[in-house]
């Protein structure tokens, strides 16, 4: 619903790619759906399938549909079938080597380095074919980072004892490391070890471009953590729009130093010495987007503006101060710091935008987010009395 509403509120209608049942597909926004297969419990094999339905969906339309995409998992599909989707479909996306180079976590840190990017020192190690020496090089504590969460194999290192499965892993001590290792080593996975960067959530901040194949800027916005669940290094649950120039310049240039094209969310981490740290950089459209709409830069509007061919118009500043917040997570995080429900419940809803619930469209919520908790808990038809 975060890339739905942004579009909708341009005037945009859409047809959704997503499960059958999500809240897309009850959004007054969407007047067909492509259902999608789980990519959590199907095999990878089944991405051909997936293509051959969209290429199906995208060759019977009267004009190429525009096609976005909000995870990696749909990020690297796009990318890696491009060829194939492009007879069908128009999209923006960056090449095919710089996506795989940002998304994978190794050769975006090994890039990094290379331009000299400011991000914290770290190193990578195949935990299949190496073993954990003396010295890794890193001051501790540090972050133990996969290059995909979407994975078996991390949800049992990251989800063990916790009660939601965390993006990284923070190991404090070195001995806290030789603990972990050979739970590390049985995934067989490549991991990313990174010094951290003190500081709470809320020490975040982003920026977001749209940057056209000739380098223009077409859109862009700055923003920053609010709280996040789990509380540290956890998926964000509330967020605001900023005015932050320093996080604006720096995010231009290292879009300009990767010579980039499409559209990307730049994270930084803001020190206690003021100094922005680079995360990562994602090549992709993501939630951020519903925030930015609301806040006057419609960055998934803009890119469907180019490639309907349409005439460009003055884009204005952000306004600063917008906030997004995804209740269901909010609501704990906040919990999580001691703030009163009442409280965050006048907070939430006075938010201008939310994930998946808006008043001018509540049918996604109250069908794809409320109905199916509240169906658990019914007598089913016929069942006998006790």
């Amino acid at each position: 619903m975060d890339l739905v509403r942004p579009l909708g509120m341009a005037g945009i209608r859409c047809v959704t790619v997503s499960e059958p049942g999500a809240p897309p597909w009850y959004s007054r926004f969407v007047q067909a759906g492509v259902p999608w297969i789980d990519r959590s419990t199907q095999p990878d094999d089944l991405a051909e399938h997936l293509i051959d339905r969209l290429v199906d969906f995208g060759l019977s339309q009267e004009t190429k549909p525009v096609l976005f995409y909000e995870e990696d998992w749909e990020l690297l599909l796009v990318s890696r079938f491009r060829n194939r989707l492009e007879g069908a479909f128009r999209f923006v996306i960056p090449g095919a080597k710089q996506v795989e180079d940002l998304v994978d976590k190794t050769r975006f840190q090994l890039l990094a380095e290379k331009l000299k990017l400011p991000v914290p020192t770290g190193v990578a190690l195949d935990t299949m074919s190496e073993s954990l020496g003396d010295d890794i090089g890193l001051t501790f504590p540090i972050l133990v980072k996969p290059l995909s969460r979407r994975t078996g194999a991390w949800a049992l290192v990251a989800g063990a004892g916790n009660e939601a499965e965390p993006k990284v892993l923070l190991v404090q001590t070195r001995q806290r490391l030789q603990e972990l290792w050979p739970h590390l080593k049985q995934t067989g996975e490549q991991f990313l070890f990174q010094e951290v960067i003190p500081g709470p959530e809320s020490a975040i901040e982003s920026y977001h471009a749209y940057v056209d194949g000739g380098g223009e800027v077409v859109g862009q916005f700055t923003g920053r953590k609010i709280r996040t669940y789990p509380p540290a290094l956890g998926y964000s649950t509330a967020l605001v729009l900023s005015d932050a120039p320093d996080v604006a310049r720096l995010g231009a240039d290292v879009l300009n130093r990767l010579n980039f094209h499409g559209v990307a969310k730049v994270d930084f981490k803001r020190g206690s010495d003021g100094k922005l740290h680079l995360l990562e950089v994602n090549p992709r459209f993501n939630l951020w987007h519903h925030l930015g709409a609301h806040g006057g830069v419609n960055l998934p509007a803009l890119v469907y503006n180019d490639l309907a061919g349409g005439p460009r118009r003055p884009v204005p500043n952000a306004r600063a101060g917008a906030r997004w917040c995804w209740l269901q997570g909010d609501a704990r995080a906040a919990k999580s710091e001691g703030m009163l429900f009442t409280s965050w419940l006048v907070w939430a809803l006075t938010c201008e935008a939310r994930a998946n619930l808006a008043w001018d469209d509540p049918m996604p919520f109250l069908r794809g987010v409320l109905w199916p908790r509240v169906r658990g808990f019914l007598p089913k038809v016929g069942s006998p009395a006790r």
